[in-house]
C-alpha cells in the first residue's frame, strides 16, 4: 500500500507541473491567433456543401446546353428566313420584270391606237393671213386626240410607231384675185400634196389628203402658203385630221 500511494502521488504531481507549464504557452498562441484574424467558423459539414455546389454546377451545365440548343434552333430559323427572303426578292424581281413587259405591251397597244381631228380656231371667228412667208397652221380646237400624237400648241403630228397613216385637211376663206386660199401637207420638210382655191370674191374652199409611211418621230403638219388667207369661225371650216391605218 505504501508503494502504490507514493507512485500515485508522484504522477499527480508531475501532471500538475506539466499543466502549469503548458497553459501559458497555449493561451499566448490563442491570443495571438485571435488578434491577427477575425473569427471564421468552420463549416459544420464540408461534404454537404461540396454536394450542393456539385448539384448547382450540374444544373448550370444543363441550362447552358439547353441555351446552346435554343441558339442553334434560332440560327436555323434565321437561315430559313434568309432563304425565304432571297426567294421573295427573286419573285419580286420576276414580278417587276413581268410588269415592265406588260407596260411595254400596253404602251405598244396604246401606240397602235392613233387618231386625231382638229379645227383652226378654238373659239370666235377670224381671218388668218395673208403672211409674207409660208406659215405652219396651228389647229387649236382638238375634237379627238387618241394617242396624243397631235400637238395643239405647235400644230405638228408626231408618229409614235412606224406604220401607214392617212391625213386630210380642209381650208377655205373669203378670197379675191390677189389672195387665194392655199396650203400644203408637209412630211418633215417635204411637201406632199397641196390644196388651192381662188376666185374674184366670196368664200372659196379646197381640200386634200394623203396616205404616208412614217417612221417613229416623223412630223406631219399643214403649211399655209405666203400671200394667201383663210377664214374660220364656230362652224369650223378649216380642219386637219389623221389616223394610223396599221403599224409596220
Amino acid at each position: 500500500m505504501f508503494c502504490f500511494s507514493w507512485n500515485e502521488e508522484i504522477v499527480k504531481e508531475k501532471f500538475q507541473m506539466t499543466q502549469i507549464i503548458m497553459d501559458p504557452i497555449t493561451k499566448t498562441a490563442d491570443d495571438k491567433l485571435n488578434e491577427n484574424r477575425p473569427y471564421e467558423p468552420i463549416p459544420y459539414d464540408i461534404h454537404a456543401a461540396l454536394r450542393e455546389m456539385t448539384a448547382s454546377l450540374a444544373a448550370q451545365k444543363v441550362e447552358m446546353r439547353q441555351l446552346q440548343k435554343d441558339n442553334e434552333a434560332q440560327a436555323e430559323k434565321l437561315k430559313e428566313l434568309d432563304k425565304l427572303k432571297t426567294e421573295v426578292d427573286k419573285q419580286k424581281t420576276e414580278v417587276d420584270k413581268q410588269k415592265t413587259e406588260v407596260d411595254k405591251v400596253k404602251q405598244q397597244l396604246q401606240a397602235r391606237q392613233v387618231a386625231f381631228s382638229a379645227a383652226l380656231l378654238a373659239e370666235g371667228s377670224k381671218m388668218v393671213g395673208p403672211f409674207r412667208r409660208d406659215t405652219t397652221l396651228v389647229f387649236k380646237y382638238v375634237a379627238t386626240n387618241i394617242g396624243r400624237a397631235y400637238n395643239s400648241n405647235s400644230g405638228i403630228f408626231t408618229a409614235p410607231v412606224r406604220g401607214a397613216y392617212h391625213f386630210e385637211f380642209y381650208i377655205g376663206g373669203y378670197v379675191d384675185n390677189h389672195h387665194p386660199t392655199a396650203a400644203v401637207l408637209v412630211k418633215n420638210q417635204d411637201h406632199v400634196f397641196s390644196a388651192y382655191a381662188k376666185q374674184t370674191s366670196y368664200y372659196a374652199s379646197t381640200s386634200n389628203g394623203a396616205t404616208l409611211i412614217l417612221e417613229v418621230g416623223d412630223h406631219v403638219f399643214v403649211r399655209m402658203y405666203a400671200n394667201t388667207k383663210m377664214y374660220d369661225d364656230h362652224n369650223r371650216y378649216c380642219t386637219f385630221s389623221g389616223h394610223l391605218l396599221f403599224a409596220m
